[in-house]
């Protein structure tokens, strides 16, 4: 009986079989040990067999030993080291080290602080679409001092770096879409682009996108659904919603009117660093009982108060939420 499959027994058969089977089941996936060994966080484990692939010259390799020695990952953290296996690997042409170069290079980590070099480490990484190298070399453009003061050239960048879905670039290119800067305002889609880095987790989208809400620029009107962006965001504590929380609960708008509550997210927005005398003038009428109640709440946000420490016990105090 004849076999079913011809005998695979030179090169060109093995080959033609290779295609057969990336046909069939498409590329396969090189199973990469060092790698999977950092993602289990057995540091030592991927930098030992990582050590003898980067010697040969594999970049992803070389990067790989980078970043265990930039982070400090199970072994002294040593970011001179890191910084020259980050400099083989970007001329081994791996984009990951090549935008991590530049960050040191602008930050003066493990190298000379150098704006110069980092900007030409930008520009090489973003013409390999990184788009992280493509949103720094925008405020780069933006800055206007290392690289060319250019907003269109900024505007397509972020632009670039959004669709690749970047959320501080959605943020900002939103930003410019509402001003216009180095492109035709357009509010609506700047309203779109906040919204999605706000649904990204970014806090300061997510304030962004509660303001327009509250303004009804570039959308709809909506009070509840602006409260609900403010609280996430200052739940993730942020003090510009929490700020702005407090606000809305001292004069009722949108919510009902709770002192209590205003004065506890005031707090927490002192505590961060926010000062605001109107939102204290609208603190004036509480009393300092309510205000205690609320210097505690605070302390032990976002946990509830404990029972046994409750000034008010017959109120349970719980976190604020969008639920």
């Amino acid at each position: 009986m004849p076999a079913i499959f011809p005998s695979l027994t030179n090169a060109q058969n093995t080959n033609q079989a290779s295609e057969i089977a990336k046909e069939i089941f498409g590329p396969r996936m090189i199973k990469d040990e060092a790698y999977g060994a950092y993602q289990r966080g057995q540091y030592l484990t991927a930098l030992a067999l990582a050590l003898p692939r980067a010697e040969a010259g594999d970049a992803a390799a070389q990067t790989l030993i980078a970043e265990i020695y930039i982070n400090g990952l199970g072994v002294a953290r040593n970011p001179a080291l890191a910084s020259r296996w980050y400099g083989i690997a970007d001329e081994g042409g791996d984009v990951s080290a090549t935008f991590a170069l530049a960050l040191l290079y602008q930050q003066g980590l493990g190298v000379p602080k150098n704006r110069e070099r980092a900007t030409q480490l930008f520009k090489k990484a973003a013409a390999k679409n990184h788009r992280e190298a493509k949103y720094n070399l925008a405020l780069l453009h933006i800055e206007g001092i290392y690289a060319e003061p250019n907003l269109i050239k900024a505007a397509q960048l972020l632009k670039e770096a959004a669709s690749a879905g970047l959320a501080e670039a959605q943020y900002d290119y939103g930003l410019i879409l509402f001003e216009g800067a180095g492109i035709a305002p357009n509010p609506k889609e700047g309203a779109k682009q906040i919204k999605l880095a706000a649904n990204a987790g970014l806090s300061a989208a997510q304030v962004e996108y509660a303001t327009l809400l509250y303004l009804g620029k570039g959308i709809d009107r909506n009070l509840e659904q602006s409260i609900i962006w403010y609280k996430e965001a200052a739940n993730a504590g942020n003090p510009v919603a929490q700020n702005r929380l407090a606000k809305l609960y001292a004069v009722g708008e949108g919510v009902e009117k709770d002192l209590i509550v205003a004065a506890m997210w005031r707090s927490l927005a002192r505590s961060n660093g926010l000062n605001d005398s109107a939102t204290d003038k609208l603190l004036k009428g509480i009393s300092q009982d309510e205000l205690k109640i609320a210097q505690e709440r605070a302390r032990f946000w976002p946990q509830a108060v404990p029972e046994n420490k409750a000034s008010e016990p017959s109120k349970k105090i719980q976190r604020q939420t969008n639920k």
